[in-house]
């Protein structure tokens, strides 16, 4: 543990003996809830973070603020948190750290894609020092050789998807936007093909009132399209009625998510996911073998004749399902 003026820094692992101390963490944020009220006049936000003494399953930190605005926006889960006076509680034989508005503060820091050591989000008391560096220098080596704990198993692809049950999906982040105010869409990936939907309507009802051939009120670019992949079906994904007035600017593009109890629903006719306030996003690392195996699959698929056709038009299954199969 490292001296920094009136304080040390603790590990993890020898933080979840400090019971109702106040403490300074500094790890690496595996997953976040979204921004949501709290049953008073504050907003809460809800991080789980690690580092290579505590791992798994890390230490939730739970914030209020009076504001959206003054709680950490992360910009990608993989990001880093430095944390400072925060308290030491437990609830229900959990251990996890509260971020009092009153004395503790945050600095967000990009995770192994950060090429500099200035925080993109700070606090309004928080002080950066010399030695931070080190800190953030150390976890983003870590992160190199990081590995998810977990099954692959336990994920679904978005050819799996069901209507109303709570799913956690893998997928690439290929384009977000704001198509209202405080409405956004997130377009998400994996390779596969969404199940067909068989569509009730009456011929009558489609004269007056026809299903959209699109959920957006207004069609993507042509040049944001043109980046899309040409093969597997790209999932619209909403924030859900408690979700509404928050935004989701702050997740970047290019990245593999893991959205965990998100749910999956038929809307005019087209599939779209919904990020409830019970949802969670976790961070994949980029070599990951569930999505390694993604990628390569996309990349057998289009070397196939017919490839890029849905695999449901095809009378038997494709011959590149295989190479969903994990060791």
């Amino acid at each position: 543990m490292e001296e920094r003026d009136d304080y040390k820094f603790l590990k993890l692992r020898d933080a979840i003996s400090c019971l109702n101390q106040r403490v300074n963490l500094v790890g690496v944020v595996l997953e976040l809830g979204l921004p949501k009220k709290s049953k008073g006049t504050d907003f809460f936000i809800s991080l789980k973070i690690a580092d290579e003494s505590y791992s798994d399953p890390g230490i939730s930190v739970n914030f209020f603020a009076e504001s959206v605005e003054k709680l950490p926006v992360v910009a990608s889960p993989g990001d880093i948190i430095l944390l400072s006076h925060v308290v030491m509680k437990t609830h229900e034989r959990e251990v996890y750290a509260f971020f009092n508005k009153k004395f503790s503060s945050f600095a967000l820091y990009e995770g192994l894609s950060g090429g500099d050591f200035v925080p993109y989000q700070v606090s309004a008391r928080f002080r950066t020092r010399e030695l931070d560096k080190k800190f953030i220098a150390d976890l983003r080596k870590w992160l190199t050789g990081f590995q998810l704990n977990t099954d692959p198993n336990d994920f679904q692809f978005l050819r799996e998807i069901k209507e109303g049950q709570r799913l956690s999906l893998i997928c690439k982040i290929l384009h977000i936007c704001e198509v209202a105010e405080k409405e956004w869409i997130i377009y998400v990936w994996d390779g596969t093909d969404a199940p067909s939907k068989k569509i009730q309507t009456k011929m009558t009802d489609e004269m007056d009132n026809p299903l959209p051939l699109q959920l957006e009120k207004e069609p993507l670019p042509r040049d944001v399209l043109c980046t899309f992949p040409s093969a597997g079906s790209v999932l619209m994904v909403v924030l859900g009625e408690g979700n509404k007035n928050l935004g989701l600017g702050f997740l970047k593009t290019g990245i593999w998510l893991n959205f965990l109890n998100i749910i999956c629903e038929v809307h005019a006719g087209l599939w779209r996911g919904v990020l409830m306030p019970f949802t969670k996003l976790r961070y994949v690392p980029r070599e990951f073998r569930y999505v390694l195996g993604c990628q390569r699959c996309y990349e057998e698929r289009l070397s196939e004749k017919w490839g890029r056709m849905p695999w449901s038009c095809f009378p038997s299954p494709s011959t590149v399902t295989g190479c969903f199969l994990f060791d």
